[in-house]
């Protein structure tokens, strides 16, 4: 397994005074992207969130446009700075994956249409509060809700058959983050844009903290060689998820995808520098279909389990 885009020689004779000089000018691409893959994120998002309040974008046409760049952007950066090639997605997996993020975009968008349909009327259009007061309420509100809803997941049975399918995968990267069961998404998703609306926060708001947490959601999935530091007390990071996808429980935790202030303070958070996982997936992989097995995995909820003992890994 090669880890932190480490690549060995091709076997091929190089002219020796042209040879380092190549491997100095990757090296130091690799260590502007090393330094700027997640700053350049978190300005986009910004940028587009601002661009999106003061010229009145529409937020149907926004976010998924949104989506569909940072998925592009990450995806390039999984090529260029990878933290283990091995997990790059073969072309059957794309196909999967491809199902997958359809199915997740289509549940997204019904949990949307029930909080409309059923609150959507105690969203105001306008902020009562400043935006730049509001967005944070409205960040903590959400990643909050985000955070309890993940952690059930994982601890109630019944849940667990719905968001299991999620950590099938043997590897994470940016492209398997859409790898869900249809109901996980509208109830998780349903519960936080739920607890916004009823909180009374604006649409606009809602709107940039969505944007947010979105590049989050993709962020830490990547398979990306990127160390934020210090900020890892704040903010989730891929360095968090892929021990959170560990098949040693006791190093998981992590169950926010935007803040990590939440897994500090329930005490779900184990990342320290150098901490990475020995493998990722299910302890028991025969306990739910494998990603390919697309109905299988839809129809896991109402089967019977194939062994016991299939809790998170």
């Amino acid at each position: 397994m090669e880890l932190h885009g480490e690549s060995s020689g091709d076997g091929v004779k190089t002219d020796p005074a042209v040879m380092p000089r190549a491997q100095e000018s990757a090296l130091s691409r690799a260590s502007v992207l090393h330094t700027t893959a997640y700053p350049g994120l978190l300005a986009a998002t910004v940028l587009t969130g601002a661009s999106a309040v003061t010229l009145g974008w529409d937020p149907a046409l926004v976010s998924p446009l949104f989506v569909l760049v940072t998925l592009l952007y990450l995806t390039a950066l999984e090529r260029l700075i990878p933290y283990d090639r091995d997990w790059h997605p073969d072309r059957g997996e794309w196909r999967w994956y491809g199902v997958y993020f359809l199915l997740t975009m289509a549940g997204s968008a019904f949990a949307q249409l029930l909080v409309t349909l059923a609150v959507g009327a105690l969203s105001p259009a306008t902020p009562a509060l400043p935006l730049w007061a509001e967005v944070p309420g409205a960040l903590l509100i959400g990643s909050l809700a985000s955070y309890l809803v993940h952690r059930l997941g994982h601890a109630n049975a019944l849940l667990w058959r719905l968001h299991g399918v999620h950590h099938v995968p043997r590897k994470v990267n940016v492209a398997n983050n859409g790898v869900n069961h249809v109901l996980d998404i509208v109830l998780a998703q349903g519960i936080v844009q739920l607890s916004l609306a009823l909180a009374g926060f604006s649409r606009v708001s809602v709107l940039v903290v969505g944007l947010f947490v979105t590049a989050q959601g993709y962020f830490v999935h990547a398979n990306i060689d990127v160390r934020i530091g210090g900020l890892n007390h704040l903010l989730a990071s891929p360095e968090q998820h892929r021990l959170h996808h560990s098949t040693t429980l006791s190093e998981a935790g992590h169950y926010g995808s935007d803040l990590s202030v939440w897994d500090h303070l329930f005490g779900s958070y184990t990342w320290r520098p150098g901490r990475e996982p020995a493998a990722v997936g299910l302890g028991d992989p025969a306990s739910f279909p494998d990603t390919g097995e697309i109905l299988a995995s839809l129809l896991q909820p109402w089967r019977r389990p194939r062994k016991t003992g299939g809790g998170p890994g």
